[in-house]
Order: C-alpha cells, then sequence, then structure tokens
C-alpha cells in the first residue's frame, strides 16, 4: 500500500469517527427538544436510528394490537436497504431541523 491510499485510509477513517460522533450527540440532543416532536416526526427519528444502529428490520411486526409497535416496527421496514451511514446522516438532519423548528430546554 503507498503513501497516497495510507492517507485516503486515515482520511476515511476521521470522517468515520466524526459521523458517528455526529450521530451520538443528535442522539443526545433529540432528548432536549423543548416540546415532544409530532407522531410522524417521531416515528421518522425512531426509524432512522434503527436503521442507522441496526441496519435493516430483523424482527416480526407486532400482533394486530399493538398499534404503536405496529407504526414502529412499518417506519423502520419502510427504510430497508438504506445504508446504515445514510440513515445516520439523514437521522442528524432530522435532528437538527426539529431544532431549528422546535428548540431545546432552556
Amino acid at each position: 500500500m503507498n503513501i497516497s491510499e495510507r492517507l485516503i485510509r486515515l482520511s476515511s477513517r476521521k470522517r468515520k469517527r466524526s459521523e458517528i460522533g455526529n450521530f451520538n450527540k443528535a442522539a443526545e440532543e433529540v432528548k432536549e427538544l423543548a416540546s415532544q416532536p409530532s407522531d410522524n416526526d417521531l416515528l421518522e427519528i425512531y426509524a432512522l436510528f434503527k436503521q442507522g444502529t441496526v441496519g435493516d428490520c430483523n424482527t416480526s411486526r407486532p400482533g394486530m394490537l399493538d398499534f404503536k409497535g405496529k407504526a414502529k416496527w412499518d417506519a423502520w421496514n419502510a427504510k430497508k436497504g438504506m445504508s446504515q451511514d445514510e440513515a445516520k446522516k439523514l437521522y442528524i438532519e432530522k435532528v437538527e431541523s426539529l431544532i431549528a423548528s422546535i428548540g431545546k430546554k432552556a
């Protein structure tokens, strides 16, 4: 491996660590929103978080009477095929958007 390939790999690893740090920061900041987001926003954040951390949905769909569980499962399953990196990026963007519109607790 030549020097330029090593530099590219090192740069890629640093960028990956930075993205993970931003994702973790967003996961903490979402807990500090001034008010609860809409149900649709909550489902979107949930689905992106699960896709970003676990990947494609790996559980069976909850039973007929578990309305909340089914909504969460459906939201996550709708992200099937999205890469974990893309889900993390979209999660960060969604949290930033919510902070901009709702604000954070004082």
